[in-house]
Formats: C-alpha cells, structure tokens, sequence
C-alpha cells in the first residue's frame, strides 16, 4: 500500500473550535493512528473515507487520487473503494446477517439480493466461519460476532483499504487478543492494507507497521516501531 494524507480542517461548535492539521505517508500494509480521544484520529479516518470533507489538502491511496482541494477531485464514498469498520460497528438491526453483509450488492429495486451475490456472501461468512449466522440478528448476536459481521460487510466491497475504528474496544480483554490474530489471518488471507485507530498499546505491537501518533490535531511522531511484531507466529 501507498497512502498520503495531507489535510487541513477546522471544525466550530458552541463557540468552540478544533482545527486538524496532519500529513502522513507509508507503503505498509499496517497503519495505526494511535493518541488520546480528541486528537483527531476519527476525523482523519473520516476524511480518507469522504465522510467528511477537508479544507485544504490531498489524499491518495496507491497513486490514485481521492482529495486534491487545489485540483478540485473530491471522489464520493461509494467510489473510494474503502471497507469501514465503524467503533460501534453500524449494524442494521432489522437486516440479518446474510442482509447485512450483501447490502453493497443490494440495487433500489431489488427485494432480496441475486442468488450469485447470495452465493458471495455464503462463501465470505464461511470464510469468516460465521455461517451458520447467516439467518441471525444482530439482537442476537455476541460482541465478537458482530465484529466479524461488520468486517464481512466491509470485506464484501472489495476495497482497496481497510479503515477500523477502534475494532476491539467494545470486546473483554480475552476476546481482543483472540481477534487480533484472526484480524491479521484475515488481512494476509484477503492481502488488504488497513488503518487501525486504537489507544490500546496491545493493538500497537500486533499491527503497526507505521505508526502515527496524534496530539492535539497533529500527527507528533511518525516512526516504524522499534520491535516489529512476527506476523507468521501471531497469525499461525
């Protein structure tokens, strides 16, 4: 992966401001924005999705071009190719998981999906070894199923890039150690780069290839870390 970010954004509410200014660049497969709530992580994951638009700045994922404020390209979400992982995961709680994982393949006019995008959700939900969840809702689901209903969702969009929001802050802590490493068979099995937010140190060592510190709206320290993380051990 190449991703650049350069962005610039100012945000006023109530008579208060916050202003994000960060630049960032890496051709690893792992990218963990990593600082205190507040500092501009979400917003940065949020701008490289098109959720929110920049002020001023440039994003690019593998050369090409999503945001260029001076060039005037602003691509919309649908045309971005990005899979996102929501903190909360952002699950339709009246849509099964079957409903759930095909809704990108879902047109105005159709009632259910087509028996061969069926068939890709079947083949992704096996592959994520959840389904037998397929009929399921979400009200019935556990906390590390709905993770892996929601990364299925994101996966089935074929993106170029993966962004999660603080996947594991809503799991105990024996959960999270367990779906790290499914995290990472995942991303070698489907060879798709992510951005991880987190303010877990334990998702610092599993992932970070590079990682990009925040502080007050700014990306502080960009570095690769001292003590790289053996992906074969962790994911095997």
């Amino acid at each position: 992966m190449m991703i650049e970010v350069e962005i610039r954004k100012t945000l006023a509410s109530n008579g208060r401001s916050f202003s994000l200014s960060v630049a960032f660049s890496s051709d690893d497969n792992a990218v963990v924005l990593f600082g205190p709530s507040g500092s501009g992580k979400t917003l940065t994951l949020q701008s490289i999705a098109g959720l929110v638009r920049p002020d001023s700045g440039r994003i690019a994922v593998k050369g090409r071009v999503l945001f260029d404020a001076a060039a005037g390209i602003d691509l919309p979400p649908r045309a971005r190719r990005m899979g996102y992982l929501f903190q909360d995961y952002a699950i339709f709680p009246h849509m099964t998981v079957e409903d759930n994982v095909g809704y990108c393949r879902r047109r105005p006019w159709q009632w259910r999906l087509s028996g061969r995008d069926r068939k890709d959700v079947a083949t992704l939900l096996d592959t994520l070894e959840i389904g037998h969840l397929a009929g399921s809702y979400p009200a019935d689901l556990s906390g590390g199923q709905k993770q892996r209903v929601a990364l299925a969702r994101a996966l089935m969009t074929r993106p170029d890039l993966l962004l999660l929001d603080e996947p594991f802050s809503a799991l105990d802590t024996l959960l999270r150690g367990k779906l790290r490493k499914e995290l990472l068979g995942i991303q070698a099995r489907f060879r798709v780069p992510m951005i991880i937010i987190t303010h877990d140190p334990e998702d610092i060592e599993t992932f970070a290839e590079t990682l990009v510190t925040y502080e007050g709206g700014k990306a502080r320290e960009i570095r690769r870390p001292l003590e790289p993380v053996k992906r074969a051990s962790l994911s095997g």
